[in-house]
């Protein structure tokens, strides 16, 4: 499986010259399972701030059914690919989605739910996570904040997810910048959401992020692929490119669970009872 740190813009046609480079190259590395960036057909937003939107008509909004999903599908072949994309919804409403194919059509789309700052600006919230089945195991997509609530993967862990795929558009700090973005506070978040989300879950963790700069965003790179005890297998740092990682799926997730299973040892009565507490 690999995770893939890289940039996208608005012109779709370079995007998917792009995406079918880096599919021949997961390819020749016998990668079965390729998760790409948020907002990789179309870009993302200019700013966080709302600044930069009147000149910019954001990324082109796609029908998760179009022929831009599948050509994406063609590409894919045999191995299965996550992208992030604007989708087309009804009366007119934009989403931030994620959608998972390969060359037999989509397997799964998400909507991204939790949404930064000013993004509700340009995009509708989605209503809910869940998990389905692909030919490399059942997969849960999250994209970028998503991943900021335990709830989130927490949900899709108990609807069986095996594999988390978050994908995202997260930049550095706007407020004390680092000069280094290895160094940078946001980056170390978006490394730490990473393990956490896979450790407490104990579940296999991909996660790809853009790359360079769009806009007024830099963003942190970081794509990397973390196994169920939330140690990172693979990870490009800040540069672009690609992390990749062999993991026997089941295997892990079996001796993840062997002896402490967090979703076995769950109680779900205690939770709801303080937060009864907690709410009067």
């Amino acid at each position: 499986m690999a995770a893939v740190s890289a940039r996208f813009g608005r012109d779709l046609e370079e995007d998917f010259r792009h995406i079918e480079q880096l599919i021949k190259q997961a390819d020749a590395d016998g990668v079965q399972l390729l998760a790409l960036p948020e907002a990789c057909l179309g870009g993302y937003l200019l700013s966080l701030d709302g600044t930069g939107a009147a000149e910019d008509p954001g990324p082109p909004p796609l029908d998760v059914d179009g022929p831009e999903i599948r050509r994406l599908a063609g590409l894919a072949g045999e191995m299965t690919v996550i992208t992030g994309y604007c989708e087309a919804g009804a009366d007119g409403r934009r989403y931030n989605s994620a959608v998972c194919v390969n060359g037999d059509g989509v397997l799964g789309n998400h909507r991204k739910v939790h949404q930064p700052l000013s993004e509700d600006a340009s995009y509708s919230s989605g209503d809910g996570f869940h998990a389905f089945d692909t030919p490399v195991g059942r997969i849960g997509m999250l994209i970028c904040y998503d991943k900021a609530f335990p709830e989130a993967a927490r949900t899709l862990a108990l609807d069986g997810a095996e594999i988390g795929v978050c994908i995202s558009a997260w930049p550095g700090s706007r407020t004390n910048a680092a000069a280094d973005l290895a160094q940078d506070r946001w980056k170390r978040r978006f490394d730490l959401f990473d393990r956490a989300r896979a450790l407490e879950n104990q579940i296999v963790w991909v996660s790809a992020n853009q790359a360079g700069s769009f806009g007024s965003l830099r963003f942190v790179g970081s794509a990397k692929v973390v196994e169920p005890g939330g140690e990172v297998l693979a990870d490009t740092g800040v540069s672009p490119g690609m992390a990749v990682a062999e993991l026997d799926v089941a295997g892990s997730l079996e001796t993840a669970r062997r002896f402490m299973g967090h979703l076995r040892d769950r109680r779900p009565d205690a939770y709801l009872h303080t937060a009864g507490a907690i709410n009067a």
